[in-house]
């Protein structure tokens, strides 16, 4: 496949399955084509082209020629400069990588995250929660996310993989919603009574049943194995954690369990205020099987996979 391909790929995999439905996301790529036909010359000169295609702001070829021909990639939850040094000493050794594959996000898409914070409006809408409330507890934490990765050294891994001459491309939200949709599915076609339950069926996925042998599994943060699980829902995709004002309004909308990768203190007390049951899944067991179904596709078109930085690779 070509790099171009690759990244191609991944955005369509994550349209896919996006929890929003299809015509939402369409809006979403409307909106900008028209932001994009007002902007004068100069500013169009700094404009994402990508963001008139590509609806997940976190996801980009971060350097590399887009028609490079690539036949095995080194992949990886997290990419920094020691991982691109490790795909050039495979290379050195004999195993020659054609590109990486992050899933965090680096360079501009990491300076981009929050803005694909705002497809969690319309998920908490879908599940009940009207779309004006939704957007106004939604934006002062998309505000303190686009600060707090304002200072950060975006382009580490990409200017060494510059240096390598080696394509560099992360994929974050489409492999964030293909977990997603993998994780509802068997939730919601599994007969669950009690939040144990839950937790029984994340332990029969291989990526989960590997982590807890590494004491990274699924846990109950907020609740009991033995209560109600209710309606159990998978969060898991957004960009990264939300407002903790969400919690009661979900509570207020039905959810009784939610599955996450990952929860912040405040966050967890807000949950346990609302009486919201909150398993963590476990975020590179997650990570994991998100960037696993990407890279079934990808050996599917010809592309050897090598996993390294937290990828519990699983094939399906």
């Amino acid at each position: 496949m070509k790099l171009k391909e690759i990244y191609e790929l991944a955005v369509k995999s994550g349209m896919d399955v996006d929890p929003r439905d299809e015509a939402e996301v369409k809006k979403v790529l409307k909106k900008v084509e028209e932001e994009y036909k007002e902007l004068d010359e100069e500013e169009k000169e700094f404009f994402d082209q990508d963001s008139l295609e590509n609806p997940y702001p976190d996801t980009r070829i971060l350097t590399g020629d887009e028609e490079a021909e690539v036949e095995r990639v080194l992949m990886g939850i997290d990419i920094d400069t020691g991982e691109v040094l490790l795909a050039d000493r495979l290379t050195e050794k004999g195993t020659k990588i054609d590109a990486v594959i992050a899933h965090h996000p680096g360079g501009k898409a990491l300076a981009g995250l929050h803005e694909v914070m705002h497809m969690q409006e319309e998920i908490l809408h879908d599940l009940g929660v009207p779309i004006n409330v939704a957007e106004g507890i939604m934006a002062k934490r998309i505000s303190e996310v686009k600060r707090g990765i304002m200072p950060l050294n975006h382009n580490k891994a990409r200017d060494a993989a510059k240096l390598f001459d080696l394509p560099l491309i992360c994929v974050h939200t489409p492999s964030d919603n293909l977990v997603v949709d993998f994780l509802q599915n068997k939730v919601d076609q599994a007969d669950l009574e009690t939040v144990g339950d839950v937790v029984e069926l994340l332990k029969e996925i291989p990526e989960y049943k590997e982590a807890t042998k590494l004491k990274a599994g699924p846990n109950v943060v907020v609740g009991d194995e033995k209560r109600s699980a209710g309606k159990v829902v998978v969060e898991m995709t957004g960009g990264t954690g939300g407002s903790k004002k969400a919690f009661e309004k979900l509570a207020q909308a039905g959810v009784g369990t939610l599955v996450c990768m990952h929860i912040g203190e405040e966050h967890r007390k807000k949950a346990e205020e609302n009486h919201i049951n909150v398993i963590i899944a476990g975020h590179m067991a997650s990570d994991s099987v998100g960037m696993n179904l990407f890279a079934d596709q990808l050996e599917e078109q010809g592309v050897e996979v090598v996993p390294c930085s937290g990828l519990i690779r699983v094939s399906r």
